[in-house]
């Protein structure tokens, strides 16, 4: 039950803002907004990364890539096993902090 209710707020989520990501410069910022967010909040970098990884689950499976930057991570994230995934969520929540 749980893990349908986190979908269908990232779908929720992703229905009124999908339009604004069709770069990957977007992506990155509108990535960055909602890191400094939980920050800001108090979530730390594990619990980022576990949000991030039911992101990237929720678009690789659903979410047709709007470009090749997209297009890459949807293939790395296909190929990789579960604590690749992890990792990778990890490296995105990084990129944006920099």
């Amino acid at each position: 039950m749980d893990k349908q209710l986190n979908e269908q707020e990232i779908e929720t989520h992703m229905y009124k803002n999908g339009d604004s990501l069709t770069n990957f410069d977007d992506f990155r910022e509108y990535l960055r907004g909602k890191i400094n967010l939980g920050k800001k909040l108090g979530i730390d970098e594990e619990q980022l990364a576990n949000s991030a990884q039911k992101v990237a689950e929720y678009l690789a499976d659903k979410v047709p890539p709007k470009n090749s930057e997209e297009r890459l991570l949807q293939e790395l994230w296909n190929v990789g096993t579960e604590e690749e995934q992890h990792k990778l969520a990890h490296m995105l929540v990084r990129l944006v902090q920099n």
